[in-house]
């Protein structure tokens, strides 16, 4: 039982991690803060953080695949926060041209 609730909680962290990639990029591409929310990155970047400390508490070595998933999505949050960041700093040099 408890490998299946690991499972299941591994294809959870996998889903939620699936679309940060594809955020990163629209982040890249879009070049501006316009429809991202700061708010909400902060806390899924928290969430992440809670959720590997948990895991570290806890630490089975035999088990570490589903603490790298963690890990690989706060990786992916926290680059995604550096591109709001930069965004942002683009968002008021355009505005500042105006």
């Amino acid at each position: 039982m408890e490998f299946a609730a690991e499972i299941l909680e591994i294809v959870m962290v996998v889903s939620f991690g699936a679309s940060w990639p594809m955020n990163v990029m629209k982040s890249w591409k879009a070049r501006t803060t316009k429809g991202k929310s700061l708010g909400f990155l902060c806390l899924i970047f928290f969430g992440y953080i809670a959720g590997i400390c948990s895991k570290l508490m806890v630490f089975n070595p035999a088990k570490w695949y589903v603490l790298f998933f963690y890990v690989l999505n706060l990786v992916m949050v926290g680059t995604d926060l550096c591109l709001y960041y930069r965004n942002y700093l683009l968002d008021k040099k355009a505005e500042s041209k105006q």
